[in-house]
């Protein structure tokens, strides 16, 4: 294949393939307040982050319900669940999928935190993840962010390798200063 050719083919599936972002919103900055919001979760029950005010939340946003790396990530957060519970520490999981797809997720893989639907993808959007994959589909970037206890953006990670995050972020709350609560050790 002549190189000017095997440019343009590597350019077009480039551009099938692009993987970039969906909306204009930008993610909060660390320090900013985290945007609020109110979503359900897998069993129908609202939640807001001002729910967990006083409390250290880890907020991770993921792609698709029951796909290889969404079900590693979240079997190890959830294989961590006592040692976050231990730091004082809420996991929250979100991505654009809808209630009912979330409750199946949830209990194919006893799913102990809330798992938030976002179906609208307003809260995706106001988080600066929302993402546009293969040219068509908007969804969820892997992105976690770290809230502390007052609101604020204490880490963000970015287009996070769902292997080993689980452990990296309870290494990172304990860097930040999350502390063993009384009374919920081991």
């Amino acid at each position: 294949m002549l190189p000017v050719a095997r440019h343009a083919v590597l350019g077009l599936l480039a551009s099938l393939l692009f993987i970039g972002p969906a909306g204009a919103q930008q993610a909060p900055a660390v320090g900013d307040k985290a945007p609020d919001f109110r979503l359900q979760d897998q069993n129908g029950k609202w939640h807001a982050l001002g729910d967990y005010r006083g409390k250290w939340v880890v907020m991770y946003f993921y792609p698709k319900d029951n796909t290889p790396g969404c079900t590693t990530q979240a079997c190890e957060l959830r294989d961590n669940i006592f040692a976050f519970r231990e730091l004082g520490a809420v996991i929250l999981g979100v991505s654009v999928d809808d209630v009912a797809s979330h409750k199946a997720f949830a209990e194919e893989h006893g799913l102990p935190f809330p798992i938030l639907a976002d179906a609208d993808k307003q809260v995706t959007t106001r988080f600066g993840v929302l993402t546009r994959y293969m040219g068509m589909m908007e969804l969820a970037r892997r992105d976690t962010f770290i809230i502390d206890p007052e609101g604020r953006v204490a880490k963000h990670y970015m287009k996070v390798d769902p292997e080993g995050h689980s452990a990296m972020v309870l290494a990172e709350l304990k860097r930040l200063g999350a502390k063993p609560v009384p009374g919920k050790s081991g």
